[in-house]
């Protein structure tokens, strides 16, 4: 049986939000490569990267020969290319770091016209996100009479430093155009398109 959990549910608006005859592809956070081996289906080129080195030799050792490049690092200093990725993605990653400096150094990796795709966790805020903690918790038991919910090995942080609706404010002042959605499964995405470079006169 596939793995499946929180994050894996959401792979799927990662790899549906990705232009057809991506290039390369910068996955922030790979953990065990999980993501980053479903992208070699829709990209030419996938870098992984995360600053774990258990979860980095994890990925190595699981991957079947994918061509996935796996990275030990931390993005936001590696001496990645500016603007050299077609894509990045990151999965439960963001709340990690300090998101605003995180989401601008995304955005330096990303080409003019690259998509930038995250989905993320967040903190609620009681009262006002009840409903959504009473519906996550009533799909959650749902799926997993269905699954086998699978437990990651990386390390992990809680509770997020950023509630939902802080993360929705941050979306939208950093990444001016951006898609922010709030997800079921205690989970956001973040969906940006970066401008294009103007046509030259």
């Amino acid at each position: 049986m596939s793995r499946w959990n929180h994050n894996i549910h959401y792979h799927p608006v990662i790899l549906t939000a990705l232009p057809g005859g991506c290039g390369r592809v910068l996955d922030v956070g790979c953990g065990e490569g999980v993501l980053s081996r479903e992208l070699r289906r829709v990209a030419a080129h996938v870098t992984a990267v995360d600053l774990d080195e258990p979860s980095i030799d994890l990925a190595r050792r699981q991957d079947d020969g994918s061509g996935v490049e796996y990275v030990l690092g931390d993005f936001r200093t590696h001496p990645f290319e500016p603007a050299s990725f077609d894509a990045v993605v990151s999965v439960a990653t963001l709340h990690h770091m300090d998101a605003v400096p995180a989401l601008r150094r995304m955005n330096d990796l990303l080409r003019p016209g690259g998509t930038l795709v995250v989905v993320g966790l967040a903190r609620s805020r009681l009262p006002a996100d009840l409903p959504w903690e009473l519906a996550a918790a009533a799909g959650a038991r749902l799926y997993k009479l269905r699954r086998t919910y699978w437990e990651h090995s990386a390390p992990t942080v809680w509770p997020p430093p950023e509630t939902y609706a802080g993360m929705r404010r941050i979306a939208r002042e950093t990444l001016p155009g951006a898609r922010y959605r709030r997800r079921l499964l205690w989970r956001y995405s973040i969906v940006w398109r970066k401008p294009p470079e103007p046509a030259a006169r």
